[in-house]
């Protein structure tokens, strides 16, 4: 049996594991760039308000491109014929040329708009190596098994090595930099850098790809476009996904600036690392019980189950500090139950757009899980372009972007030797006192009405147009191996 074709064998231990750990070192690296390196330049670098929102722009343009870039990807990855197997190669190339690009980008400080210029380039080229990473790996997730308990299983797994990875850097990241973030984000990077190559190199040695079925059939971007417009299954779980990825992302993109201007910047850092702590095990418990609910319940009622959930802890967080006590506890509480919702929903979307590459075969008697797959990434990072622009809005809106400015140049100081952590800290936190409630308030309504909306976007596309249930998925499992028996 091909790797292009349907495979139910029992995967061996040592690819099992060695690509779920994988996950660690390069969602590390990720958390690292999508969470931190636009709150890097906000509090470390002195810019105006045009050369931030120019920065902001050049984000979500390369973000664009990054999506488009993905299936043209995953077209090079099913062309390619290399000695060493379909996904493995681009998975180490692309984590060596990404690697040095996040040292970079944390290291090359130009000033004003030669630094604008700088991280146009770096970032550019940080986007297409990881797609080039991103995309043989998770590439890689359908074509080792089409068995419906085993790809819950794998999707679990690697869910929780991803979880794990996510979490060493958004709570740890955030206790180091306060008053002293030009040099430990230096430090953040190198070290991340390393544990994105070493757990790709794992990935690399572990794995045993199946044997690729040999064919001089070459796809062009038409067919690519051909692929994606006749699944009538994928189009709407793509677009889902897409919403669902603004929804549950603007919380995390906002959270460093919600925590610093409602507690304080130098208290800020460990409260974050509290509320990381339920990101952690929110997600992870999510992903630890995602095998057993799919026994359970079926996909279409743990979607709707979570959703219900997760607008209530939104309302929650909206009316915490107005309506609701200003507890932390209760903060934190509320931050569990919205991300514990939001890591079920999404292992749920993950498994049903990776159901449409079956769908695609049952249909046309083709296999592309190269092609198919990158839609979950071009509706990750196209999310995420949007979502950039949404928080660099909502920041020089309300004022934020302004006293994070006087902030930064605390932090540049204290980079310089030519002040106390201690020093920087205290000032800080007087900038931030003179922040009125209107500008925290409207920094409270991006994070929380914008996603809600998004979310039940998504909820109600999928309730409406996706009709692979468990049963029909079987069916088609079923008649592909006849086919192929």
């Amino acid at each position: 049996m091909s790797n292009d074709q349907t495979s139910t064998k029992k995967l061996d231990n040592r690819t099992k594991w060695s690509y779920c750990i994988g996950a660690t070192g390069r969602d590390a690296a990720y958390a690292l760039i999508s969470m931190y390196l636009i709150t890097y330049i906000q509090y470390t670098m002195k810019l105006t308000a045009a050369q931030f929102a120019t920065i902001s722009a050049i984000m979500a343009g390369c973000l664009v491109w990054d999506a488009i870039n993905d299936p043209l990807m995953g077209i090079i990855i099913e062309n390619a014929h290399l000695k060493h197997g379909k996904y493995r190669p681009w998975i180490l190339l692309g984590a060596i040329l990404n690697a040095s690009l996040i040292v970079i980008l944390f290291t090359v400080r130009p000033q004003g708009w030669s630094f604008v210029l700088f991280f146009g380039i770096s970032y550019l080229l940080w986007g297409m190596t990881f797609t080039m990473n991103d995309i043989s790996y998770w590439g890689m997730l359908p074509s080792l098994s089409s068995d419906a308990s085993t790809r819950n299983t794998l999707v679990t797994l690697m869910s929780i090595f991803v979880c794990i990875g996510q979490f060493s850097v958004a709570g740890i990241v955030p206790t180091v930099i306060a008053g002293n973030a030009v040099n430990a984000y230096r430090a953040v990077a190198a070290v991340v850098a390393l544990a994105f190559l070493g757990f790709q190199v794992l990935v690399y040695f572990g794995v045993t790809e199946r044997e690729r079925k040999s064919s001089d059939v070459k796809l062009s971007l038409k067919d690519m476009l051909k692929i994606f417009l006749r699944n009538d299954q994928l189009i709407p779980a793509g677009i889902a996904f897409f919403l669902f990825n603004i929804g549950s992302n603007l919380l995390i993109i906002f959270g460093y600036n919600f925590f610093n201007f409602e507690f304080g910047y130098s208290e800020a850092g460990n409260l974050i690392f509290i509320f990381t702590v339920m990101f952690g095990l929110g997600t992870l418990f999510s992903q630890a019980i995602f095998a057993a609910v799919s026994k359970k319940l079926s996909r279409k009622q743990i979607l709707t189950y979570s959703i219900i959930l997760i607008c209530i802890g939104y309302v929650l967080l909206l009316s915490y500090g107005y309506v609701l006590p200003k507890n932390v506890i209760l903060l934190n509480v509320i931050g569990f139950l919205i991300f514990f919702c939001q890591g079920i929903f999404n292992m749920t979307m993950i498994v049903m757009i990776n159901n449409t590459i079956e769908y695609d075969e049952y249909k046309f008697h083709e296999r592309h899980d190269s092609v198919i797959s990158t839609v979950r990434s071009f509706a990750v990072k196209f999310a995420s372009a949007l979502n950039q622009g949404i928080s660099a809005l909502v920041l020089i809106v309300s004022g934020i972007y302004g006293i994070s400015q006087q902030i930064s140049a605390l932090e540049i100081e204290v980079g310089k030797a030519t002040m106390s952590s201690e020093e920087a800290l205290s000032q800080a936190n007087g900038y931030i006192a003179s922040v009125t409630d209107t500008q925290t308030f409207i920094l409270r309504l991006g994070m929380v009405l914008i996603p809600m909306a998004a979310m039940l976007s998504c909820y109600f596309i999928v309730r409406g147009k996706y009709k692979i249930d468990e049963k029909m998925y079987a069916d088609m499992v079923a008649e592909i191996e006849s086919r192929n028996a």
